[in-house]
């Protein structure tokens, strides 16, 4: 791989920040909006490229629900998601109990654990009350 294509360049910088300063999982559609405010000159495509490799870099996490548009996590930390079924707002959550999954799989089953994805379904307090 070209070395310029593992720095972080001024374009992902940006990106990342955006996607960081907020908590609403956004898909490349929106954070795309909220780049081109400072980036106007940004393309749709550029971002869907630097989302891609910043997801390979493990720098942010891609959620990828059934049916929805992927959406983009900056939290890289390990936790679990809750999605709302009507409006497909995806929210955090927080589950202290499952912190060490993964090494009990290792532990009791003598699995090689690659990784994991829990979601959580439901509907969201918004449109409980519609």
């Amino acid at each position: 791989m070209k070395e310029e294509n593992l720095r972080i360049t001024h374009q992902r910088e940006v990106i990342l920040e955006e996607l960081r300063s907020v908590t609403s999982h956004p898909t490349a559609d929106d954070l795309y909006d909220m780049v081109r405010q400072r980036l106007p000159r940004i393309s749709l495509a550029t971002v869907y490229r630097n989302l891609e490799w910043m997801t390979d870099q493990g720098m942010v996490q891609k959620i990828e629900v059934g049916g929805r548009q992927k959406r983009f996590d900056g939290n890289v930390e390990p936790h679990y998601h809750i999605r709302c079924m009507e409006c497909g707002k995806v929210d955090d959550v927080e589950l202290q109990q499952f912190r060490n999954i993964e090494n009990r799989l290792v532990d009791e089953r003598g699995y090689k654990v690659l990784g994991h994805r829990l979601e959580f379904m439901g509907i969201c307090p918004v449109c409980r009350n519609r």
